[in-house]
């Protein structure tokens, strides 16, 4: 699963994606459960967008259950997270190919 999770979402994408990823908000309730590792929720999602697999079939392996996966998936269409990595990453051939595969595929699930 680990050598899968960094094809995915490799360091030097991380590395792009990390300071563009908003915040989860504030839970009303307060406390709660520590909210999960943004990398790790972006690697499942990743997954999910970009191999056509249904939302309910995502592996447990990726170790994010798929209501925070879509939810994370959600709030970051919302922000406009995929088009801002393109953005970021336009200067990185490599990486900007990725991207745009990633954008493309997410914008076509937004409504799943």
């Amino acid at each position: 699963m680990e050598a899968l999770a960094r094809r995915l979402v490799p360091d030097e994408l991380w590395e792009a994606v990390r300071p563009l990823v908003p915040e989860p908000p504030p839970r009303r309730q307060g406390g709660g459960r520590a909210a999960a590792d943004a990398r790790t929720v972006m690697t499942a999602v990743v997954y999910v967008v970009t191999s056509g697999c249904a939302w309910q079939h995502l592996p447990a392996a990726f170790g994010v259950t798929v209501p925070t996966a879509h939810r994370w998936f959600t709030r970051w269409t919302r922000a406009g997270l995929w088009q801002r990595l393109c953005e970021a990453t336009a200067g990185d051939p490599a990486l900007a190919d990725w991207t745009r595969v990633i954008r493309d595929c997410a914008s076509s699930r937004v409504y799943d």
